[in-house]
């Protein structure tokens, strides 16, 4: 909160008495309640607190889901480079054994083709024995003509690889910057949520706990829904199993897990991989209503689908909320939904 320095009082402010002051603030209230009803209450300081740090977690939220795009992406990458790397060593190796086979050719050639062949069969001991040489000569050049051929295509294959590779590390070094940035981003904003709810007091700060998205750990009665499949059933008791433990951003478990790494973890243990992103998570199945979720259902929030839970039934997700708070149940409803999506 900043501090506001008293002005000092005019000519006009001078001539007002403190009771005057009092009696016309009075009047004017007086007239606005009853031309508008009663004045509202300014907000107290604690509630633009939490606003703010509610705030600066959905901004920390969406900047985590950009770092584990950007993330994947870098990991993809790497593989990628890697295997063009191997792919190059082996283009080169093929290229240095032809160039090593033209060069005997060429050697042979040189020594079997020294004399005018028209010259060379007069002067033969055995001219059918020149003959065929001279026939197996051709074969070879044919043949250093056919490798030729094989070792310029091989060349080019090769430039293009290593075009590509270049390509690829540029790639990998801009999205290894994008990865940095947007961590700085989430530790920033994290930061400043924690400043935030530090200064509160100890009873407003608790008070924030319990409020938030009314989080619960244990919800009775979630046997009402059926899962849709054996791998959704195996999901959802994974996401059960990991009830309580913290939120970590840029955790995919098993300690630890931000949203999208919980409902990836989650799908993992039934043998079903998932992007590492809520976004990419939004379109890895199909979309059904929210009045026909089933447990394992994917249930995505806000319209970029920046914070993913899994639906457990009896209106209930199970999701990892924000840093500070666990991985809990909390009614299905505690955001706009933007999807529903059934893997």
């Amino acid at each position: 909160m900043g501090s506001h320095r008293r002005r000092a009082p005019s000519g006009f402010d001078r001539g007002v008495s403190a009771a005057g002051i009092a009696g016309v603030a009075g009047t004017v209230l007086s007239v606005a309640a009853a031309a508008f009803g009663a004045v509202p209450a300014a907000p107290a300081p604690q509630d633009d607190t939490r606003a703010e740090v509610d705030r600066l977690y959905t901004q920390a939220e969406k900047a985590t889901e950009a770092y584990n795009k950007a993330d994947e992406r870098a990991d993809s990458l790497r593989g990628e480079v890697s295997r063009a790397r191997d792919r190059i060593a082996r283009q080169q190796e093929r290229i240095n054994t032809m160039r090593d086979a033209m060069g005997s050719l060429a050697g042979a050639q040189y020594r079997s083709g020294g004399l005018d062949p028209s010259l060379a069969l007069i002067f033969a001991d055995d001219p059918g024995d020149y003959l065929d040489k001279a026939a197996a000569l051709d074969r070879i050049t044919a043949h250093q003509a056919d490798e030729l051929k094989k070792l310029q295509f091989a060349m080019r294959d090769l430039a293009q690889e290593r075009e590509e590779a270049t390509a690829k590390l540029a790639e990998l070094e801009k999205s290894t910057k994008a990865v940095a940035r947007h961590k700085r981003t989430v530790e920033q904003k994290l930061a400043r949520a924690r400043q935030l709810l530090n200064a509160l007091p100890d009873a407003e700060r608790a008070a924030y706990d319990r409020a938030s998205r009314s989080g619960r750990l244990d919800i009775p009665g979630l046997g009402s829904g059926a899962p849709a499949s054996g791998r959704a059933a195996a999901a959802a008791a994974a996401a059960r199993s990991a009830l309580g433990r913290p939120y970590v951003w840029g955790g995919s478990g098993p300690t630890g897990f931000d949203c999208s790494g919980l409902t990836q973890w989650s799908y993992a243990q039934a043998g079903v991989g998932l992007p590492r992103t809520s976004q990419g998570q939004r379109s890895a199945g199909r979309q059904v209503p929210l009045s026909q979720a089933q447990p394992g259902d994917l249930v995505t929030y806000r319209s970029d689908a920046s914070h993913v839970a899994m639906y457990m039934g009896n209106g209930q997700v199970i999701h990892a909320p924000y840093p500070g708070a666990p991985v809990r149940y909390d009614p299905v409803g505690m955001m706009p939904v933007a999807s529903v999506t059934r893997v």
